[in-house]
């Protein structure tokens, strides 16, 4: 798994601030971009969920135990559809952590333009449960998912989860 360092610190695009404006607040010492490639094949799974564990230890980022299962589940879902479904067209993929003052966001993109969505399984199947899980987990923490298209004509599916959870009844 390569690591393309880190960007400028995120905000999300209704947050106000303008990192050009002096009076915007100096990002906290574990806001960051960072991004990860892989190729898309089962081995990269565990290694995406241990690269975003490790970085958000590494960061120092203020999140409780049950908020990085979270992720890291999320995280692990992502990648195996990507590496389920996207492999053909996307011999490679990329996993993006983005964390901001009051937010974690995990995604994965890849080449291939289907836009996947949340069906329901019959008891009986053994899959086709991951993004209703990905979005359950994401609901109970007080986050937000989508996917959106990408300028290449691929995909990007994210989750962005509150870093003081919040458990919606």
């Amino acid at each position: 798994m390569d690591d393309h360092g880190r960007g400028s610190g995120p905000r999300p695009p209704d947050s106000g601030e303008d990192p050009l404006d002096p009076g915007t607040p100096d990002p906290l010492p574990y806001e960051g971009v960072w991004r990860f490639t892989a190729p898309a094949v089962d081995a990269s799974v565990p290694q995406a969920r241990h690269a975003v564990r490790d970085l958000l230890y590494r960061q120092g980022v203020p999140v409780s135990d049950d908020l990085v299962q979270g992720l890291l589940l999320i995280v692990s879902e992502l990648v195996t559809n990507a590496v389920r479904h996207a492999a053909l067209l996307s011999p490679m993929l990329g996993v993006e952590v983005a964390v901001g003052a009051e937010w974690v966001r995990v995604s994965v993109e890849d080449n291939h333009p289907y836009r996947p969505t949340a069906l329901e399984a019959a008891h009986s199947e053994t899959g086709g449960r991951g993004l209703l899980l990905v979005r359950e987990v994401t609901r109970e923490a007080g986050g937000i998912c989508d996917v959106e298209h990408t300028s290449s004509g691929g995909k990007v599916i994210w989750a962005a989860l509150p870093l003081k959870s919040v458990r919606v009844s």
